[in-house]
């Protein structure tokens, strides 16, 4: 039982650091701050959430604290990539071709 919890555990690490070097990819190829904020928020959240699964597997006393870890970095990652694009926003920093613009005055 402890070996298949131990490569759980490994196989959520190599999964949670792909998730994270993307996002990483994410932050340094794309054009302006909003699509960057987009392959952070989504992709280091996830990232961040497998390594600390795989935390949890491989220390099982760990569960409580890395459930309430998980529960806190899903609440809050959005809410903050959100706040900080609509602080972006709001200071004047422009988007890079964008589509349409549903936060400009008509």
């Amino acid at each position: 039982m402890e070996t298949l919890l131990q490569t759980l555990a490994l196989i959520a690490v190599i999964i949670g650091t792909f998730f994270s070097l993307i996002g990483v990819i994410g932050l340094i190829r794309l054009p302006d701050v909003y699509t960057r904020l987009h392959a952070t928020g989504k992709v280091g959240v996830y990232g961040a959430v497998l390594l600390l699964v795989a935390a949890a597997m491989w220390t099982p006393l760990g569960w409580g604290k890395a459930l309430l870890l998980i529960v806190l970095l899903m609440a809050s990652g959005p809410v903050s990539a959100h706040a900080i694009s609509s602080a972006a926003y709001s200071i004047g920093l422009p988007m890079k071709d964008p589509v349409r613009d549903d936060l400009a005055e008509l």
